[in-house]
């Protein structure tokens, strides 16, 4: 199976000879004037051109299925299309195996895993500056992790390797700290042999903090995982006065903008009040409604109340943050509710950076006053929950907080758009289970 992931990336991305551009293409024709896979990681020219090829993917196709699957799932957006896969998972219940976002979104990852399995394992025996080796090796592992991760929070098991036929699967606290391993050896790499200047110009542009990066996702799927300690721990480690972001042109534009403004007929708009229930309430003057949504007062076929789209979305080729400055506030607040003894201290004080915060470095400014509500665990953690839905909207993690939040289950096989989630995990793709014996039976919600 693994071989469809593996080689068919690699051709598309050997076609290309100064930028790489992968598509979602499934079909393998061979070429015959393709480089091979010992070419292309065989030199510096080769294995530079895979590392922007896989940033590519994950950026655009990928950041697309990321973010729109679970939106859609959980609320965030309405459809404004006749798409079946887009009817599919807006009714939710028994979604197909075929399903082009359940597909796209596990296909996809996959293949970024692949891209990155290659890169890593070659960097050490290309002869460049032993920064540019680390940097190469910290970046795939960071883009391994992140792809694994993106598949934890969308499905009950995960496959974590593609380097063999019928690869196994792991459950999803398996796959979260495996990318945990991931980050850290990729901690480890850049702290032995600092980044080169080459490594800076030619991957990360002045774009991506990789440091800063790595210790955001160890402080996301360590929060996820449920290692709280390690989650406040990566989390305060992160310079918040710094960013990075995913960067867009005429050839490889903004995905999300793609799927929301490109066509005359969208196939989604967000959702009133980030997706929430009426029961979750903001105070009128926050920020973050006025940064992500315009007002339009319609429904969409499912009669479901839709806005317009702003934030970092309604320009075709403006940035995306890799991840957000005070999601990390977010963590470090969760984290201290959950672990063995709550901190209620320490979380509202997180909280309250998120709250009254006026100078975040993406301008998501709620800039409402400092948390005066009802001090329990559980009332905390309804407002830490709102707020990441505020903060991080479609940024991919609505499906998981749902769940790990403890929101109502949705009903099996019934239609019911008033639901806050109409799906738990996705079922596997036909494409795996078709091709791989180790595929498990599907979740039944």
């Amino acid at each position: 199976m693994m071989k469809i992931y593996r080689y068919t990336k690699l051709k598309l991305m050997l076609l290309l000879t100064s930028v790489v551009a992968i598509t979602s293409c499934e079909t393998d024709f061979d070429n015959p004037n393709a480089a091979t896979d010992d070419q292309v990681f065989s030199s510096r020219e080769g294995i530079l051109a895979a590392t922007i090829g896989m940033q590519q993917l994950y950026s655009t196709t990928g950041l697309r299925w990321i973010v729109e699957t679970p939106a859609i799932t959980a609320r965030e957006g309405g459809i404004t299309t006749t798409f079946q896969n887009m009817i599919e998972l807006e009714d939710g219940g028994d979604i197909p195996n075929s399903n082009s976002n359940v597909v796209g979104l596990w296909s996809t990852m996959l293949r970024v895993v692949g891209i990155a399995e290659d890169i890593a394992e070659n960097a050490s025996a290309i002869d460049i500056d032993p920064g540019t080796q680390s940097g190469l090796v910290a970046y795939a592992k960071l883009y391994q992790a992140m792809s694994i991760g993106a598949l934890a929070q969308s499905y009950e098991q995960v496959i974590v390797a593609t380097s063999e036929d019928n690869p196994p699967f792991v459950s999803r606290i398996e796959g979260f700290n495996a990318a945990i391993n991931l980050l850290n050896e990729a901690k480890a790499a850049i702290s032995a042999n600092p980044i080169s200047g080459e490594f800076q110009s030619e991957i990360l542009r002045g774009d991506i903090d990789l440091t800063n990066t790595i210790d955001a996702m160890l402080a996301r799927f360590n929060l996820y995982a449920g290692n709280y300690e390690a989650a406040i721990s990566a989390a305060s480690a992160v310079d918040q006065t710094s960013g990075s972001v995913f960067t867009y042109d005429s050839q490889n534009l903004n995905p999300i903008w793609s799927r929301v403004y490109q066509n005359s007929a969208p196939n989604f708009k967000p959702r009133d009040n980030f997706g929430l229930p009426d029961s979750f309430t903001f105070d009128v003057n926050d920020g973050r409604f006025d940064f992500y949504l315009i007002p339009l007062d319609e429904l969409n076929q499912n009669q479901l109340p839709i806005e317009d789209l702003a934030g970092f979305f309604d320009g075709d080729t403006e940035s995306i943050p890799v991840y957000l400055p005070d999601e990390m506030n977010l963590i470090i607040a969760e984290a201290n509710l959950r672990k063995a003894t709550p901190d209620t201290g320490a979380a509202i004080a997180a909280l309250n950076e998120v709250l009254t915060d006026t100078d975040d470095i993406f301008g998501v400014n709620a800039n409402v006053p400092a948390y005066a509500g009802d001090t329990s665990v559980d009332a905390l953690l309804d407002e830490v929950y709102k707020n990441r839905r505020a903060e991080l909207f479609l940024t991919g993690s609505s499906l998981e907080d749902s769940r790990r939040f403890g929101r109502p289950q949705p009903t099996p096989s019934v239609q019911n758009f008033d639901e806050e989630r109409n799906r738990n995990f996705y079922p596997y793709p036909n494409t795996e289970r078709d091709n791989n014996t180790s595929t498990p039976a599907d979740p039944s919600i």
